[in-house]
Order: C-alpha cells, then structure tokens, then sequence
C-alpha cells in the first residue's frame, strides 16, 4: 500500500511493533553483527558481578534498528525516513518485551513531496518509557512521484 501526504494526520498512530521477549541469543547475534563484543550484552555473570547491572542490556544499536524499522515500514518503498533522533533514558534488559510506538505530531509541505514530523518510543512490557526520541519522515503526494532516491532534502527557508 503506498502511504500518501495527504492520508496522514496529527494524532495518527505507528505500531506498535513488538519485539521480544528479547533473549541472550539475540543480543549475541546482534553484538556479533555489530562487532560490540562489550560483554554486558552476552556474558550475564560480567554485567552483573563485574558492572553491577541488574541483567544483560538490550543493546542501544539494536533498539535504534527496531525505531527505524518501524518508521521505514510505514514509510513504504515511495517514503522516505529523513531524520532520528532519540536519547536513552533506561535501561533494557533480556527477558523484556519491547514496544516501538510512534505518533504524528505535525505535517509540513515542500515543492516535491510532505514532511510528517513524529515522536516516537520504546516502552517494555511494564510500560516503562526507555528510548524517547522524533523523527521526520518524507512521504510523496498522492498525485506524485516517490520520494526521490538518492534522497535530496528539502531547501532550508
């Protein structure tokens, strides 16, 4: 389904997309294909004994995966997503179930396409607020082409 500007409003809903619950075995393949060979991410007696954390942490490149995967899901293969942002604020840990939720805050328009500003955020299964952060995603007008690729930003005012 192609997602258009002009089918977007303020209030409109992402997600939320489900992940987990998130186990070692996935923050290992994660640390693997990231080359984070930190060992609060996989060795369990280290982060707990050693840094004195309450468990193995969900890795912060993962949880940034998870945001733009939604966000690029609702964008479809004509949108575009332009800007992230997020800061983390809690920890998460294996056994969690995440939640990555965002909402459309605003809508802007441009000469070739609409700018659909969004925050955004992961909560665990206890409602817990762990990564706030925006986003700006580019979606082509009902009436036009995709969003370009290569990607050229709009002109600043």
């Amino acid at each position: 389904m192609r997602r258009c500007f002009e089918h977007v409003n303020a209030g409109d809903r992402l997600g939320p997309l489900e992940k987990g619950p998130l186990t070692s075995a996935h923050l290992m393949r994660w640390s693997a294909a990231m080359e984070n060979w930190h060992k609060i991410h996989y060795d369990k007696e280290f982060a707990v004994g050693h840094d004195k954390l309450p468990g193995l942490l969900v890795n912060g490149t993962l949880k940034q995966q998870f945001i733009v995967q939604l966000l690029k899901d609702w964008a479809g293969d004509e949108g575009w997503v332009w800007k992230v942002s997020f800061q983390f604020r809690a920890m998460n840990l294996v056994g969690e179930t995440l939640s990555v939720w965002a909402r459309v805050t605003g809508k802007r328009e441009t000469p070739r396409y609409g700018l659909v500003d969004l925050e955004l955020g992961i909560v665990n299964e206890q409602g817990k607020e762990s990564t706030p952060g925006s986003a700006v995603v580019a979606l082509p007008y009902e009436t036009g082409p995709a969003v370009p690729y290569p990607f050229i930003p709009p002109a600043e005012d």
